[in-house]
């Protein structure tokens, strides 16, 4: 009987897998206030949906990415966007000047000659560090799009076993993309001009409102980050919704917010829990130690910590109570203040469920910090430089502190 049980118990093991594995290369899928979504897990299914996107276009494409590279997938990407135009389709391509400064203005040459439109955001030297554009999307004939945290790069679109950033897609489909066709338009029209105004610039993301561009109904909502004098508007309302927050569940590449967000993380956790998924090693050290730096207080509360082990982590994902948000921003200081952001605020139980399940998956693949281990690790010298690296990292640039070459502590 004893042989026959563990025999049951280790096929219900396997079935158990099984499913999960189905599960995860479905993906998550439905539909919310008469849109169609559907959530990418796998890197190499995102440049897939990228280009079934481009392929599929009949009227118009606009994208805009942070990074859109000179090598394999930029090549396949911008070959697509050449053959979209030769179907007479309109293309618009914008593209970050900075987080795109190695990819040579050449490259893009064939697009232009095609009739495509084509510009740089930040093209101006006393704007380019100042302000970046770090959203990413592709929006197909004002009826489809494709936006997240990934860039236009092979290193976002390959494996774990790669050691390619973990990332994901979220492929919306319905009345809501014609909000961000209009917000497309708008970026366009300041990037088209020479000048590219900071104060314009911060018009446009301070009149963003969600009177202009949301039905309070429905339970879909875009919010846009830029440069504010506060918080961002995308900010303010992810700290109204942990001010009240119960539960909370955050993916997050890059996490050094101030002292407030942290606070209001941390009541969450005395409420129902809180639990983040942050990275145990990056491109750049730094904002690993930055994140590490925070850990004492947030464990001391309660707030469960794990730092993912496949690979490379660059999601942002956030779940508060029944609210997903899903799109371009980091939890630190830039993403808070200054980038150019695009989240999705997305109400619904189900999809908050689901969301939740795929993050508790991504804790399997992680490793949990307890108080003690984090104790045990943190000497006067790995003090020093997380506190160097938050400063670093929330006072200048995270690209810059890379340039910098600093050694992550602790990895693996």
């Amino acid at each position: 009987m004893a042989r026959r049980d563990n025999w049951g118990h280790e096929r219900d093991m396997a079935i158990n897998r099984q499913s999960t594995a189905k599960r995860e290369e479905a993906g998550i899928s439905l539909s919310v206030g008469g849109n169609r979504l559907r959530v990418i897990e796998h890197g190499p299914a995102l440049r897939d949906a990228l280009i079934g996107l481009i392929d599929g276009a009949r009227d118009s494409l606009k994208l805009y990415y942070y990074i859109f590279a000179d090598d394999e997938s930029g090549r396949m990407v911008l070959d697509r966007l050449v053959a979209a135009r030769g179907r007479r389709v309109a293309v618009t391509l914008m593209i970050d000047a900075f987080g795109s400064a190695d990819t040579p203005v050449a490259f893009f040459d064939p697009l232009i000659k095609a009739g495509g439109h084509f510009g740089r955001f930040g093209a101006r030297r006393s704007t380019r560090y100042l302000i970046r554009n770090h959203q990413k999307m592709t929006i197909a004939d004002d009826r489809r799009l494709l936006l997240g945290g990934f860039n236009v790069e092979d290193a976002y679109f390959g494996l774990p076993e790669d050691d390619a950033w973990a990332d994901l897609g979220l492929i919306l489909e319905g009345p809501q993309v014609a909000a961000m066709s209009i917000w497309h338009a708008q970026l366009w029209r300041w990037v088209s001009t020479k000048r590219q105004r900071f104060r314009t610039l911060r018009r446009m993301v301070r009149h963003w409102h969600p009177s202009l561009h949301h039905n309070p109904a429905d339970p879909m909502r875009w919010l846009i980050g830029g440069p504010t004098r506060r918080l961002s508007p995308w900010a303010q309302v992810v700290k109204h919704d942990l001010e009240h927050a119960s539960r909370v569940d955050m993916v997050a590449a890059y996490f050094s917010p101030g002292r407030g967000m942290l606070k209001r993380i941390a009541k969450a956790a005395k409420r129902q829990g809180a639990r983040l998924i942050l990275p145990s090693r990056s491109d750049n050290g730094a904002t690993v130690a930055a994140a590490r730096l925070l850990y004492g207080p947030l464990l001391r509360r309660g707030v469960e910590i794990w730092e993912y082990q496949s690979c490379r982590l660059h999601m942002k994902l956030i779940v508060i109570d029944d609210a997903v948000f899903i799109g371009s921003a980091n939890f630190d200081m830039r993403s808070l203040f200054l980038n150019l952001e695009i989240m999705l605020r997305i109400e619904d139980k189900a999809l908050a469920q689901e969301v939740r399940d795929f993050i508790s998956r991504r804790a399997g693949e992680s490793r949990q910090i307890t108080l003690e281990s984090y104790k045990a690790q943190r000497g006067v010298l790995t003090l020093i430089k997380q506190w160097i690296s938050y400063l670093l990292v929330g006072v200048l640039d995270y690209t810059v502190t890379r340039r910098l070459n600093f050694r992550n502590p602790n990895a693996d």
